[in-house]
C-alpha cells in the first residue's frame, strides 16, 4: 500500500439534498418467438446481453440505467449505471412504467431490444398517457385516458396493445401499431377503480390448411405468425378480480377476495402465468393463486404483515416474488409433487405452491419489483427455455430510494455451476445470495447536482425546482491536517465551519437537469430541460451574496440556435473557465456547444461548435483515418484496415443532423482545452484559445462516465467509464501515450472491482512541480462508497516493449493483489460521498448524504412487534 495522504478534510454532512423515492421498475420486454416453433421450447441464445433498467421517481424522473459490463461479459461488478435521465414536468410523479417493441415483427425470438428498438410509456396519478422520446430525453406525446386517473397500465406480449385501469372503471385498450398511440376499444365499466392489470397468455393463430397453398402473397406469411389475445385480468378496489374478454370488453367471471369486518379488500397486484395461473396481492397482506379457466381459488398464503404492492414473475414461470409494506419480498416457487388418484393405475404427477422464504433487503415499503430475464406470457407449447448456468436478477424498488439487486436462481439449479453475474457472492440462490443496493445519483444522467467554487469556497446544490447555497469557512491555523484515512468527528456548525448564504426557488417546466458556478463565485447558471437560468451573484463586505438574474439570456442563446431546430435554450452540461471569463454549454434538443463570454456588459456567444449534431462517420467503431489531420486523431497503434474516404464522411454528416445527448464536459486548469463528450460515446476536443474544434477521439464501447484534466500537467485527459476503467490521452499530441495505456491495462482489481461506478477524479492543487525529488503525482478517484488514490506519474521504462515487460514481470505475476501497487490505496469509511473536490491545496472537500439521515424524513415504517420474537 502507498503511504499515507495528509490532507485538512472538510466532511460536509450540511447539504440537505434528499433523493426521490422509486415508484416504478421496468425491464424491455422480449420478442414473442414464431408460431410455427410450436414443441421447440425456444431459448434464448444471449443471456449475457442485459436489459435497459427503467426507474421511475416520485418527483417524476426516469432513469434509464445500463449494464456496465461489455456485450458479452456474464458478470460486472458495477451492474446498471445510470445511463440518462428523462426529466418528468414540474410537477409530476411517476406511478407505473412500460416498455413495449417498437417494430416487433423485425425481431426473432433471441434479440434484446436496446432503447433504440423500444418505447417507454409512464402515467402519473393523472388521466394523462405519456409516451417517452430516450433519445431526446423529453416527452413525445400525450394522450388522456378519456377515463380519469391512470391506475396501472399493462403491454400485451405481442406490444401492439397497452391496457390502461382507468379510475371510472373501465379498461381502455389503446393500439401501439407500427409507432402509433390511438384508443382502439373501452371495456364495460364497473363500479370501483381498477388498481391493478395484467394479460393472459395469447393464442397462437395458424393458417388455414385449404388457403395456405394458394395463397402466395405476404398476407399469409402474416398470418402464419400472429398471437392473438383473448382475455386480460384486473384486480379492483371492491374485493374482487375480474377476467375479461379482450375481443367482447365484457366480464368473463368475477373473483372475490377476503375481507375484514365487511371493509373492501384492495387488490394491489396481480399476475398471470403461461399455464393461466393467476396469481394476486392485496391489502390484507395475501397471496392467492386462481386457476383462470374455473376461476376458483387453488392456495392462499399470509405471505406479508400488510398491503402487498407489487409481484414478479421468474424468467421460467415458476418463481413469484412478492413485497409491499412491510419491506419484506418473498419467493413462492412451484414444486413437483408424485401423487395417484384413487381410480388411477399410474402415478400422476402434479404441482403446487410453497413459500419457500422470505428476506428483508429494504428500511422502507417496497414499491416496485421487476426480473431479469423478462418472464414472457406463453403457452406451454412455446414457452422460453434460458440457460441454468446465469442466474436472473430480481430488482427491487420502493421509498428508501435505492434499487437493490439480487441473485434469483432457484435451489434446484446448483446442480451445475452457477455464475453470479453481480459477483457479490459465490452463492447465487435467492436465499442465500448477497444482495448489491445500487448508490442514488444527486444529478441527473449519473452527474452530480452538487458544484463548488473553490476560490470563492462556495457549495451549491439544486433540487427539483430550487437551488442552495453553501460557503465553507476558512480553518483556522490551528486545526491540524488529517490523514485522508482519519475519522472526523463531529463539527460545531458556529465554530466551524460552514453558513447557508443562499436558498432559490425557481419557477421551472420541467425539474432541473443541470448547474454550474464558476470559481470566482461570481456566476450562477441553471437550467430545466427547456429554459437555462444565468444568476450575476455579487458579495459585498459584510459577506452576503445578492443574485441578479441575467434577463436577456434566452434570448441571446436563441438567437444563435436555427428556428428549424427548436426553440429550447436548455443546457445538459455546463463549465466556467478558471478565471471566469468563459461559460460553456451544451444544449439539450440541439446538441450544440456555446462558447459564451462573460467579461461584457452583456453575455456574447463567441462560438457555437455542432460537431456533435453530425453523424457518426465511424467504422468498426474507430474513427476514420482518412480525414483532414486537424478533425482527426493520430493514433500509433492505427490499423490498415480503417481506410476511409474522407468525402464520403462529408457526405455523410451534411445529411440529417443525429440527436446526440452532451453529458459530460471538461476545461483544463490553463483554459486552453475543452473535452465534450456524448451517450453516443463520441468524444470532442476543443482549443479555447483561438476557439476551434481542435480534434475527436475514437468511440469507446461504452459512454464515458468522467471526464478530467491532470492539474500538473493540463495536457492529459483521464477518461473513466462505467465499468472503473480508464482511458488516457494527450491532447496536445493527439495520442494515447505509452505510459498512460500500461497504466489503464494494469489497475488495481480492487479498483476495476468496487461494487459503484466512478463518479469523478480530484487532483490536489498543492502539489509540488515536477523534479527529481518529486513526489509522486497522485489523484482522487471516488465512487459512492470509495475513495481511491492512485498515481498518474508517467513512469513507465520508455523503450521497453510489451514483450520485455511481461517477461520482467513474469516470476512476480503469480498471484497478483492489490499490495503490489505500491502507489494504490482504497479508503471506504466515507459513504455515500455525494461529491469530492478540492477546495486548495492540501483542503479536501467531501459532501455525504448518509442514508440514515436521509430516511429520517420519512413517515415510520411498518414495524409489528412480536413478543419474544427477535
Amino acid at each position: 500500500m502507498g503511504e499515507s495522504t495528509t490532507l485538512a478534510v472538510h466532511r460536509c454532512r450540511f447539504v440537505d439534498y434528499t433523493p426521490s423515492a422509486i415508484t416504478a421498475l421496468a425491464f424491455p420486454p422480449l420478442p414473442l418467438p414464431s408460431v410455427s416453433e410450436k414443441g421447440k421450447n425456444s431459448s434464448l441464445k444471449q443471456p449475457s446481453a442485459f436489459g435497459t433498467l427503467a426507474v421511475g421517481h416520485a418527483n417524476g424522473n426516469i432513469d434509464l440505467c445500463e449494464w456496465a459490463g461489455g456485450e458479452r461479459d456474464h458478470q460486472s461488478s458495477q451492474a446498471w449505471v445510470i445511463r440518462k435521465t428523462l426529466p418528468g414536468p414540474h410537477p409530476s410523479k411517476v406511478d407505473s412504467l412500460a416498455f413495449v417493441i417498437r417494430y416487433p415483427d423485425d425481431f426473432g425470438a433471441d434479440h434484446i431490444p436496446s432503447c433504440s428498438d423500444l418505447r417507454l410509456f409512464s402515467s402519473g396519478g393523472g388521466s394523462e398517457l405519456l409516451e417517452w422520446d430516450m433519445d431526446r430525453a423529453c416527452v413525445r406525446r400525450t394522450i388522456s385516458s378519456q377515463g380519469g386517473s391512470i391506475w396501472c397500465m399493462a403491454a400485451n406480449p405481442a406490444s401492439n396493445l397497452l391496457a390502461l385501469g382507468c379510475e371510472d372503471g373501465t379498461v381502455r385498450l389503446l393500439s401501439l401499431a407500427n409507432d402509433t398511440l390511438t384508443h382502439y376499444r373501452r371495456f364495460d365499466r364497473v363500479k370501483c377503480r381498477v388498481l391493478s392489470i395484467a394479460w393472459g397468455p395469447p393464442v397462437p393463430q395458424y393458417p388455414q390448411k385449404g388457403n395456405s397453398a394458394n395463397i402466395q402473397d405476404s398476407d399469409s406469411d402474416d398470418d402464419e405468425d400472429t398471437w392473438n389475445d383473448t382475455w386480460l385480468v384486473t384486480g379492483s378496489s371492491d374485493s374482487s378480480i375480474r377476467k375479461w374478454d379482450v375481443s367482447t370488453g365484457r366480464v368473463i367471471d368475477r373473483m372475490g377476495t377476503d375481507k375484514v369486518r365487511g371493509e373492501r379488500t384492495l387488490v394491489w397486484t396481480v399476475g398471470v402465468l403461461g399455464d393461466g395461473t393467476i396469481v394476486s396481492g392485496d391489502s390484507l397482506g395475501m397471496v392467492k393463486f386462481w386457476d383462470s379457466r374455473t376461476c376458483t381459488q387453488l392456495q392462499s398464503f399470509q405471505g406479508h404483515g400488510a398491503d402487498v404492492l407489487c409481484l414478479a414473475v421468474g424468467p421460467e414461470g415458476n418463481t413469484v416474488f412478492t413485497s409491499g409494506v412491510d419491506q419484506k419480498i418473498s419467493l413462492f416457487s412451484l414444486v413437483k409433487t408424485g401423487s395417484s388418484g384413487p381410480t388411477s393405475i399410474t402415478p400422476v404427477s402434479s404441482s403446487r405452491w410453497v413459500q419457500s422464504c422470505s428476506r428483508r433487503m429494504h428500511s422502507h415499503d417496497v414499491r416496485a419489483l421487476a426480473t431479469w430475464p423478462p418472464y414472457t406470457v406463453l403457452p406451454s407449447s412455446h414457452k422460453r427455455r434460458f440457460p441454468i448456468d446465469v442466474s436472473p436478477i430480481l430488482a427491487s424498488g420502493g421509498l428508501d430510494m435505492s434499487v437493490v439487486v439480487t441473485p434469483a436462481a432457484l435451489p434446484s439449479t446448483t446442480v451445475v455451476k452457477v455464475i453470479n453475474p453481480l459477483l457479490t457472492s459465490a452463492h447465487c440462490t435467492f436465499e442465500d445470495s448477497y444482495h448489491r443496493r445500487l448508490a442514488y445519483s444527486s444529478g441527473a444522467s449519473g452527474t452530480s447536482a452538487i458544484q463548488v467554487a473553490r476560490k470563492a469556497r462556495l457549495v451549491s446544490c439544486i433540487r427539483d425546482s430550487g437551488l442552495s447555497v453553501w460557503r465553507v469557512k476558512a480553518r483556522p491555523s490551528s486545526y491540524g491536517d488529517e490523514s485522508l484515512e482519519a475519522e472526523a468527528g463531529p463539527v460545531d456548525p458556529e465554530s466551524a465551519g460552514w453558513e447557508k448564504v443562499l436558498e432559490m426557488d425557481l419557477n421551472v417546466h420541467t425539474n432541473l437537469i443541470a448547474s454550474g458556478i464558476s470559481d470566482d463565485g461570481q456566476w450562477l447558471v441553471v437550467s430545466d430541460l427547456y429554459e437555462t437560468k444565468l444568476f450575476s451573484i455579487s458579495i459585498d463586505a459584510k459577506a452576503q451574496l445578492t443574485v441578479r438574474r441575467i434577463r436577456d439570456f434566452s434570448s441571446i442563446l436563441q438567437s444563435h440556435i436555427p428556428k428549424s431546430t427548436t426553440m429550447s435554450t436548455g443546457g445538459q452540461a455546463f463549465q466556467f473557465t478558471p478565471d471566469s471569463s468563459k461559460l460553456v454549454m451544451s444544449t439539450v434538443f440541439s446538441s450544440y456547444v456555446f462558447v459564451v463570454d462573460l467579461t461584457g456588459e452583456k453575455p456574447r456567444v463567441l462560438r457555437r461548435f455542432d460537431q456533435h449534431r453530425l453523424k457518426d462517420s465511424l467504422t468498426r467503431e474507430r474513427v476514420v483515418k482518412g480525414r483532414n489531420a486537424d478533425d482527426d486523431v493520430e493514433m500509433e497503434d492505427a490499423t490498415a484496415q480503417d481506410n476511409g474516404s474522407g468525402e464520403e464522411d462529408e457526405e455523410q454528416n451534411s445529411s440529417t443532423p443525429a440527436v446526440a445527448s452532451i453529458l459530460r464536459m471538461s476545461i483544463s486548469p490553463d483554459g486552453q482545452w475543452l473535452a465534450t463528450s456524448d451517450d453516443r460515446s463520441r468524444t470532442h476536443i476543443f482549443n479555447l484559445d483561438s476557439i476551434q474544434h481542435h480534434g475527436v477521439l475514437p468511440s469507446f464501447s461504452k459512454p464515458i462516465q468522467v471526464l478530467a484534466f491532470d492539474r500538473r500537467q493540463p495536457d492529459i485527459l483521464i477518461m473513466a467509464f462505467p465499468d472503473n476503467t480508464l482511458q488516457i490521452y494527450n491532447v496536445e499530441s493527439r495520442q494515447f501515450p505509452a505510459w498512460g495505456k500500461e497504466l489503464c491495462s494494469n489497475l488495481p482489481k480492487r479498483f476495476t472491482h468496487a461494487h459503484d461506478p466512478l463518479l469523478g477524479v480530484a487532483f490536489d492543487p498543492a502539489e509540488p512541480a515536477t523534479g527529481s525529488n518529486a513526489a509522486p503525482r497522485y489523484a482522487l478517484f471516488w465512487g459512492s462508497t470509495w475513495i481511491c488514490k492512485l498515481s498518474v506519474t508517467d513512469s513507465a521504462p520508455r523503450g521497453v516493449t510489451k514483450k520485455r515487460r511481461r517477461e520482467n514481470a513474469a516470476p512476480s505475476a503469480s498471484l497478483p493483489t492489490d499490495d503490489s501497487h505500491g502507489d494504490f490505496k482504497m479508503i471506504m469509511h466515507y459513504r455515500p460521498i455525494l461529491y469530492l473536490d478540492f477546495l486548495a491545496g492540501g483542503e479536501l472537500l467531501v459532501v455525504e448524504r448518509p442514508l440514515v439521515d436521509v430516511l429520517s424524513d420519512l413517515p415510520p415504517a411498518y414495524f409489528k412487534h412480536k413478543y419474544g420474537a427477535s
